[in-house]
C-alpha cells in the first residue's frame, strides 16, 4: 500500500517535472522570435547605411572588414556573425514552426542556440501547460516515476509476503 502511494506520488511528481520541459521550449520559442525581431531592425538600420552609401549588404561587409582601422574592421566582422546569426536564428524559427508538437521538442534538442537557452534558463518561469506535447510527455513522465517505483519496491513486496507467509 506504501509502495503504490508513494509510486503515484513519484508519478505525479514525475509528470509535473515532466511538463516543463514543453514550457521551457515555448518560453525559448518566445524568446527566438524577439532575438529575430531584434536583429531584423539590426540588419534593416545596416542596409540602409550600406544604400546610403551606393553599397549592398555583402559590398558593406567587405569593405568594412577590409578597413585598415582596426575598429572598422572588427565592426564589419561583427556585422557579418549578425547576419550569420540572423540566417541560424530563422532557419531555426521554420524549423518549429514546421515541425509537430512533439517534433518542437526534437528541434529545440538539435539546434537550440546556447544564449537564447541560458537566457530563457535565467528567466524561465515553470508553468503546466495545456499543450498536446505536454500532455504526452507528461503522461509518460508519470508512468516513468510510477514505474521505477513499483519496479523498485517489487522484490521488498515479495519479501514481505514470503516472510508473512512463513509466519503462518
Amino acid at each position: 500500500m506504501i509502495s503504490r502511494t508513494f509510486g503515484l506520488a513519484t508519478g505525479l511528481f514525475a509528470a509535473v517535472a515532466g511538463t516543463q520541459l514543453p514550457e521551457f521550449a515555448q518560453q525559448y520559442r518566445q524568446r527566438l522570435g524577439g532575438a529575430i525581431d531584434e536583429l531584423k531592425i539590426v540588419m534593416q538600420r545596416f542596409d540602409a547605411d550600406a544604400s546610403a552609401a551606393g553599397l549592398d549588404r555583402e559590398e558593406a561587409l567587405k569593405r568594412l572588414a577590409g578597413s585598415s582601422d582596426g575598429f572598422t574592421a572588427r565592426h564589419g566582422t561583427s556585422m557579418a556573425q549578425v547576419t550569420v546569426r540572423l540566417e541560424r536564428l530563422e532557419d531555426q524559427q521554420r524549423a518549429f514552426r514546421e515541425a509537430g508538437p512533439l517534433n518542437r521538442l526534437v528541434v529545440f534538442a538539435q539546434a537550440a542556440d546556447p544564449d537564447l537557452t541560458r537566457n530563457t534558463w535565467e528567466d524561465f518561469e515553470p508553468a503546466t501547460p495545456v499543450t498536446a506535447e505536454s500532455f504526452t510527455i507528461g503522461g509518460l513522465a508519470f508512468f516513468a516515476g510510477y514505474g521505477f517505483i513499483s519496479a523498485f519496491a517489487k522484490p521488498f513486496h515479495r519479501r514481505r509476503r514470503s516472510a508473512a507467509a512463513t509466519r503462518a
